[in-house]
């Protein structure tokens, strides 16, 4: 009897115990097709809009969901965005009224294949790399106060008969330093000389000298789909949370609405829209006048030397074109992650939220419910690793120019979704608003002000974890 009884016992615990292996086996399958579902998730960068390329042509593709009527539209405005803008008057009058002093002919030529510029390499003019002007103090509504002769940005191209403003020249100085373990590296500083005819432009208390790559424009209609509210929800400018992260919205003045609005594009947060974005680079890049911007960027010196030049005194870019040509940006898909699967990307992600990156390259934001003209953008959630708001990036980075509500060393949070991409669509793996980091270890060293904590994390990383972190962002 007694043996019995233990016999029932030793079979109800090994019942019991094999109950519990089951349940915990289910448990165990359970959480890792909920973990497998979730990384899964996590490809879809734009949502239903993703789309999965991995070449030069990355960044180009149309929304994945587009519906025909936009497709045809992104298709019209794909070539406005690649063909180059002639001299008026031209045959090609939808074409015409390049300059008189320009950077660019064609939006492509800055943005190559919708991707990154870079600064130039040895003498070559800085195409990609355009430069901001000003003097201390405010202009109308905010904006930064232009030079009085020079206006709000350098024009290095000219049309012929006329001379570009001037060149830059760009002096780089290796700045030496040390991982925690020992291991060296070397940032490199850049000085500008703007050079013009015989002399240089002085840099200094008198102007304030902002350069700036050109940014990719994928997913841009998605960024612009982001209700405010939700923008504005993630601010803490007296940073009340006590994480050091201070981030803060830009207001800017929106020439069309006649009011100050939320920024939310460009490297300061400086523009509040795409549509006043791009009517902005046609005016100031290709010197394409619109209704927006309806008279030419030009200050009283520089019309004093366009006697004789012809310009059309009508807006040169139409309204169809402008809006096309808007389409198409907000219509160009973020690519989907790679490599999510990977144990490495994996660790990566996981120490990129222990450095707390994460509190200003958000990993989710969702787009509102409706988004008049683009039904397709509305209701996504989106892994574009940004919150859209401007932070103190420190003295290393600063360019001392403010920018409406921007100060002279805070930057809008670049998004980093498609940043593994930059090599293959790009050519280069220049990063940061000046092209200085040679690539992304560099760019997350230069890293200060509110992020300097997180850089010092990174820096008491192991080889290994560092590793693992830059195998992160290469997948996004």
């Amino acid at each position: 009897m007694v043996s019995g009884a233990k016999n029932r016992k030793r079979k109800d615990a090994a019942g019991a115990m094999f109950e519990g292996m089951v349940f915990h086996r289910i448990i165990f399958c359970l959480c890792s097709l909920i973990a497998t579902l979730s990384v899964a998730d996590e490809e879809l960068s734009g949502g239903a809009t993703t789309v999965f390329q991995d070449g030069q042509n990355a960044f180009s593709l149309p929304l994945a969901n587009i519906s025909r009527e936009n497709r045809r539209a992104h298709v019209i405005g794909n070539s406005f965005f690649n063909k180059n803008w002639v001299i008026a008057p031209a045959s090609t009058t939808a074409r015409d009224g390049l300059g008189p002093l320009f950077n660019a002919r064609s939006c492509s030529e800055c943005h190559l294949r919708d991707g990154r510029g870079a600064p130039p390499q040895g003498d070559e003019p800085p195409v990609g790399l355009l430069f901001r002007l000003s003097v201390p103090g405010t202009g109308a509504h905010g904006a930064p106060l232009p030079h009085p002769d020079f206006g709000h940005q350098l024009g290095v191209r000219a049309i012929p008969g006329l001379e570009p403003e001037g060149r830059v020249k760009i002096r780089y100085e290796e700045i030496p330093g040390t991982f925690a373990d020992g291991t060296p590296y070397s940032l490199r500083r850049p000085t500008y000389e703007i050079l013009t005819g015989a002399s240089s432009l002085p840099s200094g208390e008198d102007i304030l000298i902002s350069p700036r790559v050109a940014l990719p424009v994928f997913g841009l209609g998605l960024l612009e789909a982001v209700p405010e509210e939700s923008i504005l929800a993630l601010a803490d400018p007296q940073d009340l949370d006590g994480d050091g992260i201070s981030g803060r919205p830009n207001r800017v003045w929106n020439a069309e609405s006649g009011s100050v609005e939320l920024g939310r594009f460009g490297w300061k947060a400086n523009q509040p829209d795409l549509r006043q974005q791009t009517a902005s680079a046609f005016h100031g890049d290709i010197g394409i006048t619109s209704s927006i911007h309806p008279e030419q960027a030009l200050t009283a010196r520089q019309w004093a030397a366009l006697s004789g030049v012809y310009l059309d005194p009508e807006p040169e870019l139409d309204e169809k074109t402008l809006d096309r040509v808007v389409v198409y940006q907000q219509t160009l898909a973020p690519p989907g992650r790679r490599m999510i699967d990977d144990p490495k990307v994996i660790q990566g992600k996981a120490l990129f939220a222990k450095a707390n990156c994460t509190a200003c390259h958000l990993p989710e934001m969702k787009t509102g419910a409706e988004v008049t003209g683009i039904p397709e953008l509305a209701n996504q959630t989106i892994r574009a690793y940004t919150d859209l708001l401007l932070h103190d990036m420190g003295p290393e980075l600063a360019d001392g120019r403010p920018d409406f509500e921007a100060s002279g060393s805070e930057w809008r949070t670049p998004p980093l979704w498609g940043i593994g991409l930059i090599e293959a669509v790009n050519g280069h793996t220049f990063f940061l608003h000046d092209g200085r980091a040679r690539n992304l270890e560099e760019a997350i060293l230069w890293h200060g002000g509110e992020a300097e904590a997180a850089r010092e994390i990174y820096r008491g990383f192991s080889a290994e974890e560092r590793a693992a972190v830059l195998a992160f962002l290469e997948s996004l």
